[in-house]
């Protein structure tokens, strides 16, 4: 059976830690594991944070975006923003790279979206906003699948 979610939300930090939480509790129908739980609700930290932080520069006129479909076993997560967008995708996915150092940033946002997910698309353009694909089979399926 196929379900899916949409939510929208302004461009503040606060607003994160309910992006994780709503996110986690659509997917709990699943019966995800608590390794998955965390990982899901850890890209969607980072995936947000990014957005209000790099894609708004902490503009809370700003409107951070989020669908889920899950279907099966298998999860679906979009977020996306109208912000400033990404000049050089593959430079931004680079372990450690950040355009805000200042802010203490450790550049580990994507490389952690790549290493809980089974895939990652980022599509980003400069002026245009940003939009982070994630994708993950939890280990039901693929328990179903061996």
């Amino acid at each position: 059976m196929r379900n899916e979610m949409n939510i929208q939300f302004s461009a503040l930090s606060q607003n994160e830690s309910f992006a994780r939480v709503t996110v986690a509790a659509f997917i709990a129908q699943l019966d995800p594991t608590m390794d998955e739980l965390t990982e899901i609700k850890t890209v969607v930290s980072e995936a947000v944070t990014n957005a209000i932080i790099h894609g708004y520069d902490n503009n809370p006129n700003g409107v951070v975006q989020i669908s889920v479909v899950i279907e099966e076993q298998f999860i679906d997560l979009t977020i996306h923003d109208d912000g400033i967008g990404i000049q050089d995708i593959e430079e931004a996915r680079q372990p450690l790279y950040t355009t805000k150092p200042e802010l203490e940033r450790s550049g580990m946002g994507f490389t952690i979206m790549e290493n809980f997910m089974d895939e990652v698309e980022v599509i980003s353009h400069p002026g245009a906003g940003t939009t982070v694909r994630l994708k993950k089979h939890l280990a039901k399926s693929k328990a179903l699948c061996n």
